[in-house]
């Protein structure tokens, strides 16, 4: 690397090794190499064979020149970049919180002709609170990966004998509909309600084998209320949907740990499709057991999403809401309780 200054502008050369693959570094029809020009402008980037240069203010082309060489290590393990994963590469960097390239290539699971991994800092802090606790609650909006990235986990652990079963579970609880109204057999009734678990475990394991697994009981899929009475011993079991959860059906599924268990607790504390007034169980524990020893909580936001960029933007639009509405809301009652 070649380092020269005229004026306010740095000029900085980075020569590729010969080894790397530039399309997998700059990515099919170069959109890699535009993620770059736009997460790091004012930046002018030029490629010309294996060396790039580099020109603008000296702090960015700094912050640039670090990326790269983290984005062609990722590369020198012949992993190919794609433009999403450099943006999120670009904002953690910028965060100063961790390395990209630690992140790129942290691998969960790898089934199927495809790796799993955590795309985001929150979800590489979250996958790391489920190795390092035996209770992880992993709060946040949709598209956060909580639900899959907990089953991966799942898959691995069983995977490595660490657990003798999985176990997964939902509250039977859905805009307000009730079991007793809904058509056909007990099965046909919960079947919607635990249709993302079995779509999860589908896309990491050999369809074939999950039926026989099932039947085998190495995996065990059911309502929530099914886990009452039950001591669950050297299993890993995943609460999915926890905001809808009654206060008394949280504390008893916590209490059904056993030894050698593992429990991940998902949810999304502004999705709460209780009845009335009654309060979420979610909510609730997060109050209660914030601090206990062997428990984490791990709050994922929009920056977590990793579906469309449009669904993090309406994730903090209605959050924005959400707050100007607690504010009128709250002026409203402080002029109620005024004095005249």
């Amino acid at each position: 690397m070649t380092d020269t200054s005229e004026s306010d502008e740095v000029k900085r050369t980075i020569i590729v090794p010969e080894r790397v693959d530039m399309i997998h570094l700059l990515g099919h029809r170069d959109q890699v190499l535009r993620a770059l020009e736009r997460g790091l402008a004012p930046v002018r980037i030029h490629v010309i064979g294996h060396q790039i240069s580099l020109s603008g203010p000296e702090n960015t082309v700094e912050l640039a020149d670090t990326l790269l060489g983290e984005l062609i290590d990722v590369a020198t393990d012949g992993e190919q970049l794609t433009a999403d994963a450099v943006e999120r590469a670009i904002s953690i960097l910028k965060a100063g919180v961790a390395r990209p390239s630690a992140l790129m290539t942290t691998d969960i699971l790898s089934t199927r002709g495809k790796t799993i991994r955590p795309k985001t800092l929150g979800q590489k802090v979250y996958v790391d609170a489920i190795d390092e606790h035996a209770i992880t609650f992993g709060i946040g909006p949709a598209g956060t990966g909580k639900t899959y990235l907990a089953v991966a986990k799942a898959v691995v652990a069983l995977q490595k004998k660490e657990v003798s079963r999985i176990i997964l579970t939902r509250p039977a609880v859905e805009a307000g509909e009730s079991l007793g109204f809904l058509p056909g057999s007990l099965s046909e009734k919960i079947d919607p309600y635990l249709r993302p678990l079995y779509d999860a475990m589908y896309d990491m394991l050999d369809p074939d084998s999950i039926p026989k697994l099932i039947a085998a009981g190495t995996i065990e899929v059911a309502p929530l209320a099914y886990m009452r009475g039950r001591t669950l011993n050297d299993a890993f079991v995943i609460l999915d949907e926890a905001q809808n959860t009654t206060p008394e059906q949280m504390k008893m599924f916590l209490t059904r740990l056993g030894f050698g268990a593992k429990m991940v607790i998902t949810g999304d504390v502004t999705q709460v499709d209780l009845p009335g007034r009654t309060t979420s169980g979610l909510i609730l524990v997060r109050r209660i057991l914030r601090d206990t020893p062997g428990i984490k909580f791990v709050e994922l936001g929009s920056a977590d999403v990793v579906r469309h960029k449009l669904v993090a933007e309406i994730i903090d639009a209605y959050a924005r809401w959400n707050e100007a509405e607690e504010d009128i809301q709250q002026g409203y009652v402080g002029r109620k309780r005024s004095p005249r």
